[in-house]
């Protein structure tokens, strides 16, 4: 491997015709050159000058290396323009995985002010539950992952990834909006044990059913999705009701339904997760700043 001062000091060497003139345009002493010299033809492991009288004239090698030199250093140049940009946040990249709740409530306003305050800065969005969300991060292959956990439901966390709470988000109940319980501003989950169900996810259906075996009952679950706008959807067609977390009561979108909290009050928690050298990354620190900002204008902060 090329030592990149070794090339450059070479490339005046043979723009300039001697290692004293190459020496002053760069600054150095006429035997740093030299010795500079001495170490690049170590490095490729032949000569690459001849003396001719006072002059120098290039080897095989030498002419060989000459051929290359422009190229090597214009790359190197082009890369540490690129590695400036991305450090002062005029370009660069940040991979952010969530579970789909959070993906429609918390992450578009942290992206439009990524996007208005450092437009070079791509924030590319994936979706994922945890735990698969959280191994996604520990191998790098997301830079930030948004997850959730229940009280005694949380997922295992890699060491490597350093944790930051967002929030605390209370369970409601979506009830059609002509349900006689609808009319209350809180529903008990023990006055529900008789309806159908609605499930979501596995974790959250694995919560849910853990609360219901604490209120006495089993619920009778029609069917299961993971969606939900789909969710919704059967809620307002009569097909059962629903327990969700109430990040989803910003994207309503159904007139005939209606969202209540539900007793006792459970609440999901949610994190932000970064492997810890990610975070010495400009873009990927300012991004989890943006998304924390963003989740403190949400429920339960």
């Amino acid at each position: 491997m090329f030592d990149s001062r070794y090339i450059k000091t070479f490339h005046d060497v043979v723009r300039t015709g001697s290692y004293t003139a190459a020496a002053r345009s760069l600054g150095l002493t006429q035997p740093a050159v030299s010795q500079q010299m001495k170490a690049l033809e170590r490095d490729v492991g032949t000569p690459l000058f001849t003396r001719v009288g006072r002059g120098l004239r290039l080897t095989e090698a030498g002419e060989a290396l000459t051929r290359h030199t422009t190229a090597i250093l214009d790359s190197l140049t082009a890369a540490q323009h690129q590695i400036d940009a991305i450090a002062r946040l005029r370009s660069g990249r940040v991979r952010v995985c969530a579970f789909p709740s959070a993906a429609a409530t918390i992450l578009p306003g942290a992206m439009a002010r990524m996007a208005a305050e450092h437009p070079g800065v791509r924030v590319e969005l994936m979706e994922n539950e945890p735990p698969e969300s959280l191994r996604l991060a520990a191998r790098g292959e997301c830079d930030i992952a948004l997850a959730f956990g229940y009280p005694g439901l949380r997922a295992d966390v890699p060491e490597e990834l350093a944790e930051f709470r967002l929030l605390e988000d209370p369970l409601t109940v979506l009830l059609p909006v002509g349900h006689p319980l609808a009319r209350r501003r809180s529903v008990r989950l023990a006055d529900l044990a008789g309806e159908r169900w609605i499930a979501g996810c596995p974790r959250c259906g694995a919560n849910f059913l853990q609360a219901c075996a604490e209120e006495g009952f089993t619920p009778d679950v029609a069917c299961t999705t993971d969606d939900n706008l789909v969710m919704q959807s059967l809620v307002a067609a009569g097909v059962g009701i629903a327990v969700v977390p109430a990040l989803v009561l910003s994207f309503l979108c159904h007139s005939k339904v209606t969202g209540r909290i539900l007793e006792p009050h459970t609440r999901r928690q949610v994190y932000a997760y970064v492997l810890r050298d990610h975070l010495r990354i400009p873009a990927t620190a300012l991004m989890l700043d943006e998304i924390r900002a963003a989740a403190e204008n949400k429920v339960g902060c």
